[in-house]
């Protein structure tokens, strides 16, 4: 039995899961001010995944990557929420 699909999936599950409290918590503690720390993770992994002989490693960078580059709109897609009062507000922030 090949069980490599099944634990990308799982991999891929966890890698997104833990993603959409980061985005909250960054634009709760940032603002959207650190979006190009998503872009550089995200284009590192990509790349990184294109060097990689092991299928699953590369999946899962690719993954990673991926959910790195979506977290930026997501980023701002978050701020609107905030906006709306959807989410709470840094009280501090300016």
């Amino acid at each position: 039995m090949h069980f490599t699909g099944i634990f990308i999936a799982i991999g891929t599950f966890l890698i997104i899961g833990v993603f959409h409290p980061i985005v909250i918590k960054c634009e709760y503690y940032f603002g959207t001010s650190q979006w190009w720390v998503f872009l550089v993770c995200g284009l590192a992994a990509v790349i990184a995944a294109l060097f990689v002989e092991d299928v699953m490693t590369s999946a899962l960078l690719g993954v990673f990557g991926a959910s790195c580059l979506w977290s930026i709109g997501e980023l701002f897609e978050q701020k609107k929420r905030v906006e709306k009062g959807w989410f709470p507000k840094k009280p501090k922030r300016k």
